[in-house]
């Protein structure tokens, strides 16, 4: 069997549908299924069983429970940046995600989680997935920070398949659930339909209108190397998964406008309440994830985005 947490969300969904694409159905999806809406990224989904996350977290200390495990894709968590409550963030993100880590490693379970590219904070020193370039700016970022530096310290004492993967910005299929934490194509997609215009922030913290510039990464790549990771164990550690690229916000625009034939730009004043606490720049460092062996390229964001309209409007 094959556990995926928060498998009734945005990347958890995806990996299911990959583990389907492969011929594998005997997967346990925990979820919290609050928003019921989520339930429209798994209806075309084979799973043997879905478990509520506090049933899971209870069960899981239980003998037996993961006997027959080969997998747990740890993709659940509190994803909100704007979320300010420590408590509930570290609860979610850290707490429960410890737990998890070592009922694997008891176990020889390989656990492949989610972490952020928020750990580097405004990006000042870079996006290399060292000590010295983290620097979380808000709770969500330092919940999956502390999550990074307990599992670093426990990767020398353990040979259990361990992988962290530091997501920059994901876009694509089954994100739509997410409201205002939807990626800025599944925005402008909405905004271009209805007013044939997709608005963008103004110049802020040194860029022009429209030019912050993010690495952002076609889920069906994210899924991809999940899985590359899965079916290689021996390889271990906390990677950045990006494309390695920044493109503007801008370019996310164009390429829908592109899509829909029609449509123009509109720039809106920079949020009051985001300044201080806004990237204005990512870049993936793939370094060690290439040292590691994985080698596919990753779509730009004019592929990327066109393939995810062609499903988003279909």
């Amino acid at each position: 069997m094959i556990i995926v947490t928060g498998g009734a969300g945005f990347i958890g969904s995806n990996l299911i549908k990959a583990l389907n694409l492969r011929g594998e159905t005997n997967i346990l999806l925990v979820d919290h299924l609050v928003n019921g809406r989520k339930m429209l990224n798994i209806a075309d989904l084979n799973v043997a069983d879905y478990m509520d996350k506090s049933e899971f977290i209870q069960k899981i200390d239980e003998p037996g429970f993961l006997d027959g495990v080969k997998a747990i894709f740890h993709q659940g968590a509190c994803s909100a940046t704007t979320e300010w409550n420590g408590q509930f963030v570290m609860n979610n993100n850290y707490d429960y995600s410890k737990r998890i880590l070592h009922r694997c490693i008891e176990h020889n379970i390989a656990f492949l989680y989610a972490s952020s590219a928020s750990v580097y904070g405004n990006g000042d020193h870079g996006f290399s997935v060292d000590r010295s370039c983290e620097q979380p700016i808000n709770m969500y970022a330092y919940s999956k920070f502390q999550f990074d530096q307990y599992v670093r310290r426990l990767l020398p004492t353990t040979t259990s398949p361990i992988v962290g993967f530091r997501y920059f910005n994901v876009y694509g299929p089954r994100e739509q659930h997410k409201g205002s934490m939807s990626s800025t194509a599944y925005h402008f997609n909405n905004q271009v339909k209805e007013y044939k215009v997709a608005r963008l922030f103004e110049g802020y913290d040194g860029m022009a209108n429209g030019e912050h510039k993010r690495d952002f990464v076609y889920v069906g790549d994210v899924v991809d190397v999940n899985l590359w990771f899965f079916d290689h164990p021996e390889q271990r550690g906390i990677f950045n998964l990006g494309t390695g690229t920044a493109e503007p916000f801008n370019a996310i625009a164009e390429a829908v406008i592109a899509w829909h034939k029609e449509g123009t730009i509109e720039y809106i004043p920079f949020p009051e309440h985001l300044k201080g606490a806004y990237q204005s720049y990512t870049q993936a460092d793939l370094t060690d994830l290439r040292q590691a062996g994985y080698s596919k390229e990753f779509l730009t964001v004019s592929q990327g985005v066109t393939l995810y309209l062609d499903w988003l409007n279909d």
